[in-house]
């Protein structure tokens, strides 16, 4: 029995031979296309990774060369103040701990009574120590090789001489 305004189901769909009520999805090229579009996926990746790799090894190589470019002109700084015997300057350049365990006029005691800077040549600085070797030839014809070590300013950034040793 069937109320007013109530429909059937439809009937179920004739025996074989029937066309359905739609299309079937084309399978030719399926495979090809899924293949192109991974294939593409997996360069545009790879693209990406490979110039974010490229581009952070760049940076770090820039980096480490403005770092060794600044300690070397640090040390170079201090040196020349040290050969040019301005004592006051060169303790000006020292970092703050130096500073703690030795006063001015100590500096200025202890260094002035070395033999005189003739010239000196910075080698590369070692990021990890923060250090660089300077070679020094005194006035009276002795030479040292010495090793200057660094610290860095908290306020400035800059880097500043902690100590020199042989």
């Amino acid at each position: 029995m069937t109320l007013i305004g109530e429909q059937l189901p439809p009937p179920p769909p004739q025996g074989p031979g029937v066309f359905p009520p739609f299309p079937a999805p084309p399978v030719e090229g399926r495979g090809r296309r899924l293949g192109m579009g991974l294939g593409i996926g997996v360069t545009v990746l790879v693209l990406a990774c490979g110039g974010g790799v490229a581009a952070a090894a760049g940076l770090i190589t820039v980096m480490g060369s403005a770092l060794s470019e600044q300690a070397e002109v640090v040390v170079g700084d201090y040196f020349d103040a040290l050969q040019d015997r301005e004592w006051a300057q060169a303790y000006d350049m020292l970092c703050d701990k130096a500073k703690d365990e030795e006063t001015e006029s100590q500096f200025i005691s202890r260094v002035s009574a070395d033999e005189p800077i003739a010239t000196y040549d910075v080698g590369d600085v070692e990021l990890v120590q923060l250090s660089t070797p300077v070679s020094v030839t005194y006035t009276n014809g002795d030479t040292a090789e010495l090793r200057a070590y660094l610290g860095q300013n908290r306020e400035t950034g800059g880097f500043e001489v902690c100590s020199v040793e042989e």
